[in-house]
């Protein structure tokens, strides 16, 4: 069994000697930014010409759904978010830390990408699970 967590998915990086980051790769020929690792930049269709990137921990809610209904043992409702990240990239995840309600969310708020237990998830070695949340900025 592993004693720190394993990333939950193979872009978010968890160095040994640091803070855990989301990773990006952005194109040296047009400067747009996307989330993982990519040879091919889709939007001016440039090769050889990415760049593998630190994302940022902050951004802002660009669109958002409160589910209701979801696999056995997950807990709902929860708030899907898709963010846009200050400096490039767009990213989905899951919005915690405030009420699953619309009156209580706003389009365009300030979020940051917090790190923390994948809720509760393990492999079948016992190995926890880290994930990456979007939280409101107070």
């Amino acid at each position: 069994m592993s004693t720190s967590p394993l990333p939950a998915v193979a872009f978010l990086k968890i160095p040994d000697d640091g803070d855990p980051y989301l990773e990006g790769s952005r194109c040296g020929s047009c400067g747009a930014t996307f989330l993982g690792q990519r040879d091919i930049c889709s939007k001016c269709g440039a090769r050889a010409q990415m760049a593998t990137v630190q994302l940022a921990n902050r951004g802002e809610l660009y669109s958002y759904c409160i589910v209701h209904r979801s696999f056995p043992g997950i807990d709902v409702p929860y708030v899907s978010a898709i963010v846009d990240l200050d400096g490039g990239g767009t990213v989905k995840g899951n919005l915690i830390g405030v009420e699953p309600d619309p009156a209580k969310i706003d389009f365009g708020m300030p979020v940051e990408v917090v790190y923390d237990d994948a809720l509760g998830r393990k492999d079948r070695d016992g190995n926890a699970y880290l994930a990456y949340f979007f939280k409101p900025l107070t």
